[in-house]
């Protein structure tokens, strides 16, 4: 097929600079919605499921005022002495990076993203929570930052900065590589199968053009997949333990903060 015939392979000029960018949609925000312009904690969590959302407006969260996206809020806690930023509800990778873009425009220093995904591979335990190293480009938010390739990856110096960070957890963080799709209703046999082969644990929506966008614009992003569900192909799915696996969510990603931010 040729690039006249679908748009998302035509050649792009990826070192260009976007006339569209976040700081612009910021500014109008907070103009037209009369915010203060208030920088947003160091390190935020994308949190597509909303479970951290929810638990957070329901007591031990606070709502930053400034906070000037047109299409979420947050949630600001202490985890024990390191404040994190929580946005929920951005599913799916052009809304995570929209999102993530805009964090960056405004203060944070990191992007973490625990997204729930389902199991491809045998895993030693489900739930759990994996470290991606990798995703499969499975979307179309990857190719309008970097050139075509097969995977997107995590940062190797923050890899190595993760090393043993989890280790004090009481359940096991594992590393492994994702399968990032568009279309998880199109989650046929034939693509899952070709997903195991390429050697993905799971599948899930953010990773790879998050990872993407990551090396682009050179904004740390570290991407963890909640391994609940294998499609509920075998009922009784989706289960994330404990108060729907928000404690243990919030635990793994201030092992990250801890590991690459306070530092």
């Amino acid at each position: 097929m040729s690039s006249d015939e679908y748009p998302l392979i035509d050649a792009k000029d990826h070192g260009a600079v976007s006339l569209f960018e976040p700081e612009n949609l910021l500014r109008e925000a907070r103009r037209q919605r009369d915010l203060p312009t208030a920088a947003v904690p160091r390190a935020c969590l994308l949190d597509p499921d909303g479970d951290i959302v929810r638990h957070l407006a329901a007591g031990p969260g606070r709502r930053h005022a400034g906070w000037a996206c047109y299409h979420t809020e947050m949630w600001v806690t202490d985890l024990d002495g390191v404040e994190i930023g929580v946005v929920g509800m951005a599913v799916g990778a052009p809304f995570a990076v929209l999102v993530a873009e805009q964090l960056a425009a405004s203060g944070a220093e990191l992007v973490i993203s625990i997204t729930s995904a389902g199991q491809i591979a045998s895993l030693p335990t489900v739930p759990c929570f994996v470290l991606l190293e990798r995703a499969l480009r499975d979307e179309g938010t990857s190719a309008h930052y970097l050139p075509p390739a097969r995977w997107s990856n995590l940062d190797a110096g923050l890899l190595t900065r993760l090393a043993g960070a989890f280790d004090h957890l009481p359940g096991p963080v594992l590393t492994g590589a994702s399968w990032t799709t568009d279309a998880p209703y199109r989650e046929t046999r034939s693509a899952i199968d070709a997903a195991e082969r390429a050697g993905t644990v799971c599948v899930e929506m953010e990773a790879a053009g998050l990872y993407a966008y990551a090396a682009a614009r050179r904004h740390p992003v570290v991407c963890l997949a909640h391994v609940t569900n294998t499609m509920a192909t075998d009922g009784d799915d989706f289960e994330k333990g404990l108060d729907n696996g928000v404690h243990d969510a919030l635990a793994v990603a201030r092992a990250v903060v801890l590991a690459v931010v306070v530092p």
